[in-house]
């Protein structure tokens, strides 16, 4: 007997980037999660250039939100981003020190996930100027920005 396949929830995600080409690190991002053939109709935010949140001896970031449709369970959508993050050399050594990418999923459908390897709605999105200001572009978000960061839109984003 065939599996039932899953349907498709809207979901979206925050990526960032401040090491190298920060925009192309972006626009393959977006390819490559597109390219999985799991992601569907993607719209993306404007590009927005922010300040570091957490370390702050670093450069700016380039920062976008995308939504799309997936059939992906949160796990397994988790598990493309790292793959992404991987393959884009991204690196851990200083907690939210510069990276080539990153990846976070912010919402998955209206589902609450808390799991050791995932949590969702995203636990610190709503500290995050960064993170609020281009999501509130894609999707309604019901609440108060903060401002302690800069977060300057650049452009439009086409991938």
């Amino acid at each position: 007997m065939k599996e039932k396949a899953t349907a498709d929830v809207r979901c979206y995600m925050s990526l960032g980037s401040n090491m190298g080409d920060r925009e192309e690190n972006l626009k393959t991002a977006v390819r490559l999660l597109r390219d999985s053939g799991r992601i569907r109709n993607i719209k993306s935010s404007s590009l927005y250039e922010t300040e570091p949140v957490g370390y702050d001896d670093q450069d700016d970031f380039y920062n976008i939100c995308i939504g799309f449709d997936t059939d992906l369970k949160p796990l397994e959508l988790l598990d493309l981003s790292q793959a992404i993050e991987k393959e884009l050399l991204r690196v851990r050594t200083i907690k939210n020190g510069p990276r080539t990418i990153d990846l976070d999923i912010l919402l998955y459908g209206d589902r609450k996930i808390n799991t050791k390897r995932l949590m969702v709605p995203h636990e610190r999105m709503f500290e995050r100027a960064f993170v609020l200001v281009p999501l509130s572009e894609l999707t309604d978000i019901d609440c108060e920005i903060p401002s302690d960061k800069s977060v300057r839109k650049l452009r439009k984003f086409t991938f």
